[in-house]
Formats: structure tokens, sequence, C-alpha cells
């Protein structure tokens, strides 16, 4: 049985890129000697690397220590064929968003590791007994969904399937905790929960753009400013690449037998397509210069200073108060004047 506090264990990473990267990195720091493999040439280099420079980095902030980055380092190794994580505890897959991919590495992986080995898979969104069904053992193949970029979200998503037995579950649980992560129990359902509860945000806000209501700057601005998001939902699209996304979105509208909420919209196809995905790519919804989005100015939320505004008497005091403070001179009359800006509320349940 999985053990996350055996002394020995190792923890074995296929797939280098963004996620697997950040994974090893995760379960380095936690105190676990880490295995990573790429089947791309160069990738696993290219992640190792990226991993010493992240180090560096809070080394400089004073977040870590030298040796404390250094031991961390000392822990990951590469290793070039998949064999090499023979003796691995656990491994955590992270390549393509493919069932077929991550059926046949799960098949060699199978092959590989022992039978007390737990083998996990990063998927945001197939189905993990599915993946499961193409080993010997599917009772010890379990879902790890991390979150971009993994060594800064806390949520992981830990999905079990009718295979699994629930002391398994509690002690992948226990492994999660570990490695400074918060671990939510999910059953093996379409979307799991944040993805599931991602569609909405999604895809009304394509329905919004569709339909030439507001522009993706002017939703995002007020999903952050109104409702209290850190990120709009077109900003969040291109952080995490509509090719990412997009095949998401997809994979759970065919699961739920295309119930019609869950529709991709023809906008995201258009724009993967024509490789205009986000930040990676250098343009998507917005364009991006030294990382960093290029929002127009007309895009600022809009200033009241001197303007002559008529609030609907009924108005909770609240609204007029921001009014005032933004600048705005409210009027009181009870007809509006014919310049002013009338501001009126909802009655009753908005």
């Amino acid at each position: 049985m999985f053990d996350p506090n055996s002394p020995g264990l190792t923890v074995g990473v296929v797939g280098a890129g963004t996620m697997g990267r950040g994974i090893a990195q995760v379960c380095a720091v936690a105190g676990y000697k880490v295995m990573m493999h790429d089947s791309f040439p160069g990738v696993a280099q290219e992640g190792f690397d990226f991993i010493q420079k992240i180090l560096a980095r809070s080394v400089e902030k004073g977040r870590i220590s030298s040796d404390a980055a250094d031991e961390t380092v000392a822990r990951i190794s590469l290793v070039d064929r998949l064999e090499y994580m023979a003796g691995c505890g656990l491994v955590i897959e992270a390549a393509a968003e493919i069932h077929e991919v991550k059926k046949d590495l799960f098949r060699e992986l199978d092959e590989i590791v022992s039978e007390d080995a737990v083998l996990a898979t990063n998927t945001s969104s197939l189905s993990v007994i599915e993946i499961a069904a193409a080993t010997r053992l599917p009772e010890r193949v379990v879902g790890l969904h991390f979150f971009n970029p993994p060594p800064l979200m806390a949520l992981v998503e830990l999905i079990f399937t009718i295979k699994n037995d629930h002391q398994l579950i509690d002690n992948i649980y226990n492994f999660v905790e570990k490695i400074g992560k918060t671990p939510i129990r999910i059953k093996d359902s379409p979307g799991f929960v944040v993805n599931h509860v991602g569609r909405a945000l999604a895809t009304e806000s394509f329905a919004i753009l569709s339909e030439g209501v507001a522009e993706p700057v002017d939703i995002d601005r007020i999903l952050r400013d109104a409702a209290g998001f850190k990120m709009g939902p077109f900003e969040l699209l291109d952080l995490t690449g509509l090719d990412i996304s997009h095949p998401v979105t997809e994979q759970i509208f065919a699961q739920f037998y295309n119930d019609p909420f869950y529709r991709p919209s023809e906008i995201a196809e258009a724009r993967v397509a024509g490789g205009v995905t986000g930040r990676k790519t250098g343009a998507g919804f917005y364009t991006y210069e030294g990382g960093k989005a290029v929002v127009p100015s007309e895009a600022a939320a809009p200033k009241v200073q001197n303007v002559d505004v008529w609030l609907d008497p009924k108005a909770p005091d609240h609204v007029g108060k921001v009014l005032t403070d933004a600048g705005a001179n409210l009027t009181q009359a009870f007809d509006p004047p014919p310049t002013a800006v009338c501001v009126v509320t909802p009655l009753g349940c908005d």
C-alpha cells in the first residue's frame, strides 16, 4: 500500500512542461526525491533549468535559504526512459490532454512500476476511470489535478473512481497535504468541480462577446471591479491558453451528452485555429509586451468628476456615497434635469 511517510519514497513526474515542472518542484521542496521525464528531447532539461531559475529568484527575495534551494535541486533527477521509474512509489502524469496519449502512457507505466505503486493523472477534464481501464490494476489509478502554476496554487483536486479503495485515497490525501497543498476529494465526473463550475464563467462570457454586448476588456473589468474576481474571464483564458481551455470545454460538452449549457464557442475555435491562444503566443484577447498585457486606455473605468447625476430616490444610501466619493454632482431634484446622467437601481429582487 502506498505510504506518503515512507522515507525512501520517490515521486516520478512524466511531462516536464509548465505543469510537470511545477509539480516536480512542489514535491522536491517538500522533501521527496523526484524523477522527471519528458518524451520530447530537451524538454526535461528545460524544465529542470526553469526550476533552478525559480528557486534562485526565491533565494534573492529571501523566501528560502541558498542551502534549501540547493537541497531541493539535488532531489530532482532527469531520466530519459520510463523504465528508470521502476522504483517510484507514485508517478504523476502531466502529458497532453488527449485520452489515447494518456492511456498509452499508463499502459506502459503499469508494466514498469511495482504493484504497490500509485499512478496519478493530472487531467483537468478527462475520465479517470477510462484512463485506469487501460491498465492491469485500475484500482491504483487516481486523478491529481494541480492548477497552474502548481507552486503557487494551493488547491489540488483528488479524483477517485469506483475502483479505488478508501484507504488508498486517504493516503494520497495525506501526500497532497505533505507537499503543502489543499486537497479536496471528488468523484470521477465530467469537469470534476473547478472545470465544471468554470464552464459558466467562460461560456457566458463568450455569449456576451458574441452578442456584441461588450468587449473582452470591459467584461474583465466588470467582473474584477464589481464581482470581485481576481482576474477577468478573458485574462484567465489568455493565461491558461485557449489551446488548453477550449479542448477541455469540448470534452465536458461531450461528456454531458451535448447539453447546450456547456456548448463551446465558435470564437474560441477560430482563435485556436489561428494560433491566437494567449500569453504564450504573444497575443490572445490582449496583446503582450514583455509578458504584460497591453490594455487600451479607454478600457479604464470611466471618470465621473463634475458630472451631474440624478439618482433614483429609492436607491440604497451606499450607491449615493459611491457616486459622491467618485466626484459626481448628485442632484436632489424630483425630476431629472435634461443634462444629468440618470442612475436607477433594481426594485425588489435583482
